[in-house]
């Protein structure tokens, strides 16, 4: 069973005060269970919108000519918790689901199904590369991903395949002179142990090789093809350097066809930006933040936006240096410390709150079916994504700054559009003016507006904005 999980909130229900008490719900999205008398009674647990209009719909007075399901006679007791987005909704009610009937039924109420991962068998004599959805516990350093699709992750591991010689083979190889090979073989794009056409020590590099690009995203070999082709073009060798510089390409596009989310599991960690949920309305400047840690989500955690400057009050300058929200800080008075409550400070302690809470992976369905809630998150549209999410930098440090900005942008809203100024208007007026001689025929002008004493744009009275 999954840990024990509780709502932020309970009210007693009866159906002679069921008006009192549901007006004491928000009209906010959130999730909620309706409880019978009897503890042996199973929860009606779901998600909602609007909380209270839908369980103005479960909890009315019956209408006996309707067909619409109806509990008011059975639940005693409500339970519910407030959220700021649907990426909280889905974490919570799969949570809650866990929680009182286990993993097996929340990942068939939520039809969650285990994401496909790449996996490199470097354990063996002669490591492969295949697609697989399965996960072990001792085989998820081996394991990347997660990709969109089985088709996204085989068309991946062709592709990189294609750029190195091991092997594609399913069998377990028995090595012998005498093995009549395959057509990847003969076709030179396998390194071929199983007859012996190579050394154990050979296939191990090559092995190894395909690994370091895994974990780089690419750029292990992208590096060693650029050093060659640098070298071959100061050596005045053309030819070898344009034959580089497509390898290069080649190398490029395959690549780009795994997504920065994938990663060998333990290795997947990443902060999560969210709306936070609206329950006091005086908090309109905090977000949401949740940590991805070895494909574990945990969070919320409530970050304060204040001293990170509104988009909004940017726009007005109508510049494109103000395209993102700024920091403030305050100038600090004789014997305060700078840093005292500076928001890069309260990022960097909301982020390490999270981590101090996560654990290593240790059941394999609550990881599987996190990494599940992930993929139906990350590799939607970026339109129909709601929330940003940022990975570590090279030295495993977070981005505080990105971060920052990313949860004002959840807080404060998109940037609204630059007011129209009356040099766009004088711009924007023009007038039509009959070619001379050509009836037929017209030319459109701009008008140029003069300057006032102020140095004002003024249009002439007939094509005033």
């Amino acid at each position: 069973m999954a840990s024990v999980f509780q709502f932020a909130h309970t009210l007693a229900f009866s159906p002679e005060e069921a008006e009192t008490t549901l007006r004491q719900i928000p009209t906010l999205p959130g999730v909620f269970a309706l409880y019978g008398p009897r503890d042996t009674d199973q929860p009606y647990l779901t998600r909602a919108a609007d909380l209270r209009r839908r369980m103005l719909r479960l909890l009315a007075p019956p209408d006996s000519q309707s067909k619409r399901l109806n509990l008011r006679e059975k639940v005693a007791r409500i339970e519910y918790t407030v959220t700021g987005s649907e990426f909280e909704s889905l974490l919570v009610l799969y949570q809650s689901l866990a929680a009182h009937f286990g993993y097996p039924e929340a990942r068939r109420r939520m039809r969650l199904h285990t994401p496909f991962f790449l996996r490199l068998t470097m354990e063996h004599a002669h490591p492969r590369v295949y697609s697989t959805n399965r996960l072990s516990k001792r085989n998820l350093a081996q394991m990347y991903g997660p990709f969109p699709s089985r088709a996204a992750a085989e068309r991946y591991c062709d592709a990189v395949l294609d750029l190195f010689k091991l092997r594609r083979c399913y069998e377990d190889l028995e090595v012998s002179p005498t093995h009549p090979g395959c057509a990847y073989g003969e076709m030179k794009k396998c390194m071929a142990p199983c007859n012996q056409s190579c050394t154990a020590d050979e296939y191990r590099a090559e092995a190894e090789a395909v690994q370091g690009f895994f974990d780089s995203h690419g750029q292990s070999l992208l590096d060693t093809i650029a050093r060659d082709r640098e070298r071959a073009s100061s050596e005045m060798e053309f030819e070898q350097a344009a034959s580089l510089h497509a390898h290069f390409q080649r190398v490029k596009a395959a690549a780009a066809l795994a997504d920065e989310l994938v990663e060998p599991l333990p290795r997947l960690r990443a902060v999560i930006t969210q709306p936070a949920a609206k329950e006091d309305s005086n908090q309109t400047d905090r977000a949401a933040l949740f940590l991805l840690e070895g494909g574990c989500l945990l969070g919320p955690a409530s970050l304060s936006t204040l001293g990170v400057r509104a988009v909004r009050e940017q726009t007005e300058v109508g510049s494109s240096l103000f395209a993102q929200p700024l920091m403030l800080q305050a100038v600090p008075l004789e014997g305060e410390s700078t840093t005292a409550d500076s928001p890069e400070l309260r990022a960097a302690t909301v982020i390490a709150t999270l981590e101090a809470e996560a654990t290593p992976a240790t059941d394999i369905a609550m990881l599987s079916d996190h990494l599940s809630l992930l993929r139906r998150w990350y590799y939607r549209p970026e339109k129909q994504r709601i929330g940003e999410i940022f990975f570590p930098n090279a030295d495993s440090k977070w981005p505080i700054r990105r971060v920052l900005r990313g949860a004002a942008r959840m807080a404060l809203g998109e940037p609204k559009a630059m007011a129209e100024t009356q040099r766009d208007a004088a711009a924007a007026a023009k007038v039509k003016i009959l070619h001379e001689g050509r009836p037929d025929v017209e030319r459109v002008v701009p008008v140029v507006a003069k300057r006032g004493r102020r140095g004002k744009a003024v249009l002439p009275a007939d094509v005033q904005p």
